[in-house]
């Protein structure tokens, strides 16, 4: 006889990232979920903000910054969600930037 089974995988995380120079490059699965960390271990902590093509990120349903800022949670991503995110770290000692670039296939 003959047996067959069908799964369902779903990948939460970025499927490759890429480092140039000091922008990072993300590829993800259209549907899936995608967090962003922006590290910060500083002392004091720093005061983190998030942007998208340079301008302030907007948070809504899909669109969550967690943890203080540390963590960018996107859900649900479509091809509209590619583009540069930043995350700008900055306390009283200075501040430092990690910039990532998304891509969504799907």
């Amino acid at each position: 006889g003959e047996d067959s089974r069908s799964f369902h995988v779903s990948i939460q995380a970025p499927l490759s990232i890429v480092s140039i120079g000091e922008t990072y490059s993300i590829t993800a699965v259209a549907g899936g979920q995608l967090i962003l960390e922006c590290p910060e271990d500083a002392v004091p902590p720093p005061h983190i903000e998030w942007h998208r093509e340079r301008s302030p990120l907007q948070e809504d349903a899909r669109r969550q910054v967690l943890a203080g800022g540390r963590f960018l949670q996107i859900r649900a991503l479509g091809a509209a969600d590619g583009g540069e995110y930043s995350c700008r770290a900055t306390n009283a000692l200075g501040d430092t930037s990690l910039r990532v670039q998304v891509e969504v296939h799907g």
